[in-house]
């Protein structure tokens, strides 16, 4: 029945099963969005063979503001790892919008679209650590909603976003432009009372990978950056990251921001997921050594350390500090 309620596997049928039916642009109005949730979610339409365009729009920004990381990771989303099929914008005017509302095309045509509870977030869609649902509802209404706000936001990319959204930091305290500014040209420091996990880049031995961790591409017919960081049986087996295969962001102690995702089995390796190389690249850049190069010990000791510091935000955001 076209207006049944959906309460089972809502990421399947509504953002999935649309795109393998034939649909190829989805247009989304969620009251709260996580940039994680478009990487996972564009990750499951790379499996399944099928190219989607997605039209994010974020619609509580305009009062409450959003995450500074989460921000620099959408804008990353659209400006680099998936720059023809993403974009997202951000409501700036009152009142702020709440719907959460999925309208897919086909050929340029509204064709199928749902209605309800869920925001576009893994917590929603993917954990499903709370209950949603969601109906179908008029496509063409549905796309008709969509284009009515466009004129009250800004792209995620535009040089003013700025100054028209209220961005803070990890420790959920408002930062002006100046502030934000600041905060990407600052020394790092630790974070304080946050939950905290050393991870060694060693093998338990205390020798290095030959062909696995930072050496995963070290291998033939691989990229020779291809890399992961392994996970302990005793981390692996703790609640510390996230289940295997969702998304979560790392910010890094020099500012830079990853996309992570737990993979292998029990899921005992860290992966950056869109391309396995920049996990790699990453690396040898902090250690000074040519892209695609074997990483010794030697280079770890010369750099100043064997170990990665990792702190929890929250479920979906991770601080990593490689600092000597």
């Amino acid at each position: 029945m076209s207006d049944a309620l959906l309460s089972d596997d809502l990421f399947s049928e509504v953002l999935l099963n649309p795109a393998k039916d034939g649909a190829d642009e989805l247009f989304i109005i969620s009251g709260y969005a996580s940039a994680v949730m478009a990487s996972y979610h564009m990750e499951q339409l790379k499996k399944e063979r099928v190219d989607v365009k997605i039209n994010l729009l974020v619609g509580m920004t305009s009062r409450d503001g959003l995450s500074l990381t989460n921000h620099q990771t959408f804008k990353s989303l659209m400006e680099n790892d998936f720059t023809h099929n993403f974009s997202c914008s951000y409501i700036t005017e009152y009142p702020p919008v709440h719907s959460k509302v999925y309208s897919w095309f086909k050929d340029g045509s509204p064709v199928d679209a749902y209605i309800g509870s869920a925001n576009y977030s893994q917590q929603a869609f993917v954990i499903k650590s709370q209950k949603e649902i969601a109906s179908k509802c008029n496509p063409k209404s549905a796309y008709e909603y969509y284009q009515s706000l466009v004129s009250q936001s800004i792209y995620c990319t535009h040089q003013e976003v700025e100054e028209q959204i209220a961005f803070y930091n990890s420790q959920n305290v408002a930062l002006s432009n100046r502030d934000i500014i600041e905060e990407e040209n600052s020394n790092y420091e630790a974070p304080v009372g946050l939950d905290k996990l050393t991870v060694s880049l060693l093998q338990t031995n205390g020798e290095i990978h030959q062909s696995s961790g930072l050496n995963w591409g070290q291998r033939e017919g691989r990229e020779k950056n291809q890399a992961y960081i392994p996970l302990q049986a005793d981390v692996w087996r703790s609640d510390f990251f996230p289940e295997i295969g969702q998304h979560f962001t790392v910010k890094t102690d020099d500012k830079k921001i990853l996309l992570f995702t737990r993979a292998q089995q029990n899921g005992k390796a860290l992966h950056t997921p869109s391309n396995n190389s920049l996990m790699g690249e990453y690396f040898r850049n902090r250690l000074g050594i040519a892209n695609g190069e074997f990483v010794t010990k030697e280079d770890l000791l010369r750099y100043g350390r064997t170990t990665v510091d990792f702190y929890k935000t929250d479920e979906e955001e991770y601080q990593m500090d490689f600092s000597t």
